[in-house]
């Protein structure tokens, strides 16, 4: 095996800057229009090629059981998908907070998919690795992709778009949100109208979940109403990631160590394309 196998991979996090609920899918899911943009900060996926066919976790620090962890489960459907008689050992390095909607476990997974088709050598193209990704969770393809882009379907169907570099404080209010929990509240609206790029940049769109995770959610809601002192807090997802844009790295880092005496918080940057798929062509 090469030097890649020695390497930690980037499984960055996302934010959505607007959500619409669309409608409900004789599936059961529902039809969105989203805009995600790729952050420059995430979680680390170490990923040990092995010659039997073993695939296993490392010691973790997150509350998923092995079976159930999304990283398993990509890599033995690839595996499964191209009859690969290798295996591997993944060890995921937690910074993204379960429920927080930043897209960890969906990110974490596609990092699985990216990095085992190079080292295994089962030379699938994108498309593909974002069709098995997609089997798994409708926000996988966006980090299979690796580009920050306007999303319709369930997540899936991608336009990149360049958005340039954006500053942002996130705020984590230690809360665990359910994604399904929320799209299967009643009162979560479904008949938004889709909007354009154009228009959501402009300032249109907002986030169709935050009304229902606010009120269900108080703790998230007191926690909006005082970030509003330092801008225009955001809800990402389905919650429970509070976002705010700044003005620059400057302005961002000094909110965040304000806003450190009440919160978890950080301060990161919103980039177009994926550190994993740069880290990527360098090997």
């Amino acid at each position: 095996m090469n030097d890649v196998s020695a390497l930690s991979w980037p499984a960055p996090a996302k934010i959505n800057l607007f959500l619409h609920v669309t409608g409900r899918r004789n599936d059961g899911f529902h039809d969105i229009q989203t805009l995600f943009q790729l952050l420059d900060w995430g979680d680390k996926v170490q990923i040990r090629p092995s010659r039997n066919p073993d695939i296993t976790r490392g010691s973790a620090d997150y509350d998923v059981v092995e079976s159930d962890d999304l990283v398993i489960r990509a890599a033995r459907l690839l595996q499964s998908e191209t009859g690969c008689r290798l295996g591997a050992e993944i060890k995921v390095r937690k910074r993204i907070p379960l429920g927080s909607g930043l897209g960890g476990g969906s990110s974490d997974a596609a990092t699985v998919l990216l990095v085992l088709n190079r080292l295994w050598n089962c030379d699938l193209g994108l498309a593909d690795l974002a069709e098995l990704g997609r089997r798994l969770g409708a926000d996988i393809p966006v980090f299979i992709h690796g580009h920050s882009a306007m999303a319709e379907g369930v997540g899936d169907v991608l336009e990149p778009v360049s958005l340039g570099r954006k500053h942002y404080v996130l705020v984590f209010p230690g809360i665990s949100i359910s994604t399904a929990q929320v799209f299967a509240d009643p009162d979560l609206p479904r008949n938004s109208n889709r909007i354009s790029l154009e228009h959501v940049l402009a300032g249109a769109g907002r986030n169709d979940c935050e009304g229902v995770v606010r009120q269900r959610f108080p703790a998230l809601d007191r926690a909006m109403n005082v970030l509003s002192r330092w801008g225009d807090p955001l809800m990402t997802g389905t919650g429970s990631t509070i976002y705010i844009e700044m003005q620059d790295r400057k302005s961002a880092k000094s909110a965040a160590k304000a806003i450190k005496t009440l919160y978890n918080v950080r301060a990161v940057s919103g980039v177009d394309r994926s550190s994993l798929h740069e880290q990527l062509e360098r090997y």
